[in-house]
């Protein structure tokens, strides 16, 4: 009878253990979190220690909320005169809304990518080559602009847009 009782007892322990160590979870600095129960949303953590409901809330990979620098391989881009030039861009952007981030947008890495390339054919279409040649600063700029407002309710902020090199033909 002692080996059952020491069976369970032990059996007891572990599940407690295993209960604790799941219910306790540190948040690093920059970095948020999102926990659901049950599958729906339930909040936003911060960083810092927090508990969570064991086997009924999860905690979603964490995001980082450090601004974020991606480039982009060089996109060819017709302008206003017919001619393709090579653009080379790199995007800053910070996430700024963790929920926003997960839910409103599947990989919002890949969807910056895409925006930024179709509103780098739009602007630039209608630029001849020397204009676009000359108007970075104006170009970066309206990237921005569109990209912010697009972007900002994916819980994400665009900072700036830099157009590293065009290349004429």
């Amino acid at each position: 009878m002692n080996i059952a009782v020491a069976i369970v007892l032990l059996v007891l322990i572990v599940f407690v253990i295993i209960v604790l160590v799941r219910s306790v979870r540190i948040i690093p600095q920059a970095r948020a979190g999102v926990v659901e129960r049950l599958g729906k949303y339930q909040r936003t953590l911060n960083p810092g220690l927090t508990l969570l409901i064991p086997f009924v809330d999860r905690l979603l990979p964490l995001l980082d909320l450090r601004e974020q620098v991606v480039s982009f391989p060089p996109q060819p881009v017709i302008t206003e005169d017919n001619l393709v030039v090579s653009i080379d861009t790199v995007v800053y952007f910070q996430v700024t809304d963790a929920r926003a981030a997960t839910y409103e947008i599947a990989n919002y890495i890949q969807a910056v990518e895409q925006l930024t390339t179709t509103t780098l054919r739009n602007v630039v279409g209608g630029l001849n080559l020397e204009e676009a040649l000359t108007s970075r600063d104006q170009i970066n700029g309206q990237l921005r602009g569109v990209l912010d407002e697009a972007t900002g309710r994916w819980g994400i902020r665009v900072s700036r847009v830099e157009l590293k090199a065009i290349d004429p033909p």
